[in-house]
Formats: structure tokens, sequence, C-alpha cells
């Protein structure tokens, strides 16, 4: 009996068929990025500092140090959430006193923002932020709104999915595995008239379709990743593995406001790193070990971002470059993973477990916003936290096996063991894709 490759030999490897689906798949992506990061600038925090009313009777003087000044980043600016007591300035405003002359301001009492806030327009027009007045004591609410924008994403994941089904073909390997031979046969004979190539008189002769009729079809359940001790684990690192990954890159994407210099230009340096990324984990995974690459870039993102720390406040330059360095290694990670999941998970379930770990990455997406807000508590904590984490996943990817160079498994028995089951005994059908490895059509 034929693999599936040999049934398909006849279409080429890389003609228009081919690039069209490669298109389709590659465009669909570009509305994403748009949406997906336009939550940076819709729900962005400008500089605010309490609103004192046009109303309130008081001298330029006094309406000029109404409020009190904090230390950020080593600099003296307004407090965002408080003004000194109205009615204590406006009082020494009307007996003619000079705040700091004649009126010590370390002194007076203060109150909160009972008038609203002023938001500077040097960045941000408007902002849900802005539109609501989510500082402060609300301040909370911003996180919020980001996550609740990505439990959306989550949400319309499924059903994107379905109509994904309807922007590209469905792939004949897994036609033929669900039975339905004629659909399978009807996209080849689509994809070598679009290649300009002449179809076999025979695709799938009737001997292979006997046989494969009288195979027991098999289904797929979603606890079918949890069967075996070793498909649990595989499937709990792989969970880990995606959702970390895309705490730390969502995190750097969201944060790019925040650091120093102009909010715009950060983002776009924060998106423009990932093309080079991207080509990089193009290329490393033609020839190098998937789990090693992986890891190594995962160390490199995470070890960058741990360094940040130490280089000195004044130097934004330099934080800016570690920055957009880490995000260039996770950025490559993120990448990899795809590949990486679906090589490590047999015909039957690796779509499922491709959507169930993508699925983790959008919980992932989802607390993001949460490592942002520790920032306000102290500037450094999400760098560490990122760091640590990324560091974390990456000595877990050591863990699982390496799919470079195999063939892709086709039942959940022929699934490579992690790293502390090497020794186990093998079943049957492993040992006879180790001894021959080819892709029967029966098991897709």
């Amino acid at each position: 009996m034929r693999d599936y490759d040999e049934v398909t030999a006849f279409l080429g490897d890389w003609g228009p068929f081919q690039r069209l689906i490669f298109f389709l798949l590659s465009a669909s992506i570009i509305p994403n990025g748009f949406n997906g990061m336009s939550v940076v600038f819709l729900a962005g925090t400008p500089e605010h500092r309490c609103r004192v009313p046009d109303a309130a009777n008081l001298s330029s003087a006094w309406r000029n140090h109404s409020v009190p000044l904090r230390l950020r980043d080593g600099r003296e600016v307004p407090h965002s959430c408080r003004r000194y007591r109205l009615a204590t300035i406006a009082n020494f405003s009307a007996l003619g006193l000079e705040p700091g002359r004649d009126v010590d301001l370390g002194q007076l009492e203060q109150e909160s923002c009972l008038d609203g806030w002023e938001f500077s327009q040097d960045v941000y027009l408007s902002t849900v932020v802005t539109e609501w007045n989510l500082v402060c004591e609300d301040d909370w609410k911003v996180p919020l709104t980001t996550s609740l924008f990505f439990v959306g994403v989550l949400l319309g994941s499924f059903v994107s999915g379905q109509l994904s089904d309807r922007f590209i073909p469905e792939s004949p390997r897994w036609l033929i595995s669900q039975r339905r031979f004629r659909e399978a046969e009807d996209i080849i004979q689509k994809a070598a008239k679009m290649n300009n190539i002449a179809v076999p008189a025979v695709i799938f002769d009737s001997v292979e379709l006997q046989e494969l009729n009288t195979l027991k079809q098999q289904k797929a359940f979603i606890m079918d990743l949890f069967r075996t001790q070793n498909i649990a684990i595989m499937t709990i690192m792989s969970l880990l593995l995606w959702m970390l990954t895309s705490v730390g890159y969502f995190a750097l994407s969201l944060d790019a406001p925040n650091l120093h210099g102009d909010a715009y230009l950060n983002c776009f340096l924060s998106a423009l790193i990932e093309v080079p990324a991207y080509i990089i984990a193009w290329l490393l995974l033609r020839t190098l070990p998937r789990r090693y690459i992986i890891a190594a870039v995962l160390f490199w993102g995470g070890g960058v971002l741990l360094f940040i720390q130490l280089v000195p406040a004044d130097y934004y330059f330099l934080s800016i470059g570690l920055v957009m360095l880490g995000k260039f290694g996770i950025t490559s990670a993120f990448s990899m993973l795809y590949v990486f999941t679906a090589e490590l998970y047999p015909t039957l379930v690796r779509n499922m477990a491709v959507g169930v770990t993508s699925m983790a990455s959008r919980v992932g997406s989802i607390i993001a916003p949460y490592f942002v807000y520790l920032g306000a508590y102290n500037r450094m904590l999400p760098y560490i936290l990122m760091g640590s984490l990324t560091v974390l996943i990456g000595i877990i990817t050591l863990l699982f096996p390496e799919s470079l160079g195999t063939t892709l498994p086709e039942t959940l028995e022929q699934m490579q063991k992690v790293k502390w089951f090497r020794s186990g005994k093998k079943t049957r059908d492993s040992t006879e894709i180790e001894e021959n490895p080819k892709v029967l059509i029966t098991a897709f």
C-alpha cells in the first residue's frame, strides 16, 4: 500500500496550487495584526493630573501649584491622582499668600481628584481611559478591558475556525482518514489542473480503497490528548509552553507604548523586530533540531529581559534595545511552536492538539495585560517575571522529544516519549515506524 507522498508526488512541491494556499493562509493573518494590537492605542493611558475647576477662586501662582509633585524615573512630575485641598489653597490665595514662599507645600493637606482629570493630548486624542476616567482608583479596569478584548478573540476563534474550512480547501490527507475518498480525489484533481499537470488515470486504486474501507475508522476526542501518562504529560507541557510564550509575546507588545520616547515609534519597532524573528525561525527550522532551537531562543529572550534590571535608569535606548531583543527571541519561539506541535502529534489528533494548545495561548494573551499592569508598582517587575517564566519554559522545552528527521506519527501509539519515559517498552507500531519510516495511507 502506497503512502500519501507517493500518491500525490505527481503534483510537485511548489506549484500554483500550493502557492495559492500559502498566500490565502498568509493573507488571512494580516487583519489579525491590526485588530489584535489596536488595543494598545484604544486603551492607552495618557499623562493626566487632577482637574482644578475654572470656578475655583485661585491666583495663577496657586493654580500652577495646586497639584503636588512626586518622583518618577528620577525626576519630579505632577501627581496623577492627588491635589492639594482646594478649599485650603483657595483661602491662602484670597489672603495673598504665595506658594513655596509663604506656605510650605509639603505640609498641606491633600485630597483625591474630586473634579475629574485633565488628560494630555500630546499622544492620544481619546481612548477608553479618557472616555471613562479609568485612572487612579479605577486603573485596574484598564487591563480588564484589554483582557476582555482577548476573551472576545478567544470566543471568535470558535466561529472563525468553522468559517476557515470554507478562505481554504480541506486537506486530502484528513479527508482520506475520514473515508471521504471522492472529495480527496476531487481536490487532488483540482490541484493538478491548477498546476497544469496531467492527472494519472488512477489516483487511489480499487485495492487500496477496499483495504481502507475494511479498516475501522478512528474517531478522535479531546480526551485522547490525555489518554496515557506520556501523552498527558506532553499535552500539559505543550499547554504551558504555548500559554507562557503567549504571555511574553503579548505583554511585550502591550508594553511598547510605556517605553521611554515616542509611543508610536516604539510600537513600530516592536512590530518591525518580528520580521527578522520570523525569517530566522524559518531558517533554523530547516536544518536544526526543534527543541534545541526553541529552547535557545527562549533562553535568549528570557535572559535579555532579566538583564534589563541591571541597566541604569537613564540608559533609555539600551533598555529599549534589550526589550526588542527579548521580543525577537520570544517571537521566534512562538512561530516555531506551530510546526513543533504539529510534528509531535499524530494525524488523528494533530489539528485538535494545535487547536487546544493555541487556545492556551489565547489564555496567555488574556493574562498578559496584568503583567504590564504590574509595572505601575515596579517598572522592572514585568520584565523580571516574563524573563523568569521564559527561561523556565525553555528548560521545559528540552524535555520534549525531537521531531526533526522523524516520520510524522499516524497513531497515538507511535508518538514519541518525553525524556523520562524513554526507557519504557516500545510498542509494535513504534518499532515498525522506526524500522520502516513510511507514512501509510491508512493512518491519515
